[in-house]
């Protein structure tokens, strides 16, 4: 039996197919972020993007996410093994720092809720949107204790 792709590609060499597919669909990058100016430290927030439907856990509008939120990220094989944002759990940090996947993502388990299931997601979490924010500031009252 052949091993599963992203045991035997990098990053690099898996189809735009398999890349999707490695998203194990938490959210968690979904969520704002503030980030010291002075420490570099990142601080987790309970604040979905204006885009995610904090019901399915999903993008609503992920073909066109970049064009409509400036500040959304794309993920490459590139940019993976720089962000120090990415969630300790997220399969492409995981590939890209030579790690297995969990066995509730959603390629090994066979199922996409058993990130949910696991409790690992933001499903249920978000506690406002973007959009429900007025000032910089109001980020402040919903920051998290720890990465989620």
């Amino acid at each position: 039996m052949n091993a599963p792709f992203w045991k035997t590609k990098t990053l690099e060499a898996m189809t735009p197919a398999e890349w999707e597919s490695l998203c194990d669909g938490c959210g968690k990058c979904c969520l704002s972020k503030l980030e010291d100016e002075d420490t570099g430290e990142i601080y987790w927030t309970s604040v979905g993007c204006r885009l995610f439907d904090a019901e399915k856990c999903l993008c609503s509008d992920y073909a066109n996410r970049l064009a409509r939120v400036p500040d959304c990220v794309g993920l490459t094989p590139q940019n993976v093994r720089t962000i120090t944002w990415l969630p300790k759990t997220c399969a492409y940090r995981l590939i890209a720092e030579g790690h297995d996947l969990y066995w509730w993502h959603k390629l090994v388990s066979g199922s996409a809720e058993t990130v949910h299931e696991a409790g690992i997601s933001i499903r249920g979490r978000v506690k406002a949107k973007e959009t429900d924010l007025v000032e910089p500031d109001d980020y402040f009252d919903y920051v998290l204790d720890d990465e989620p």
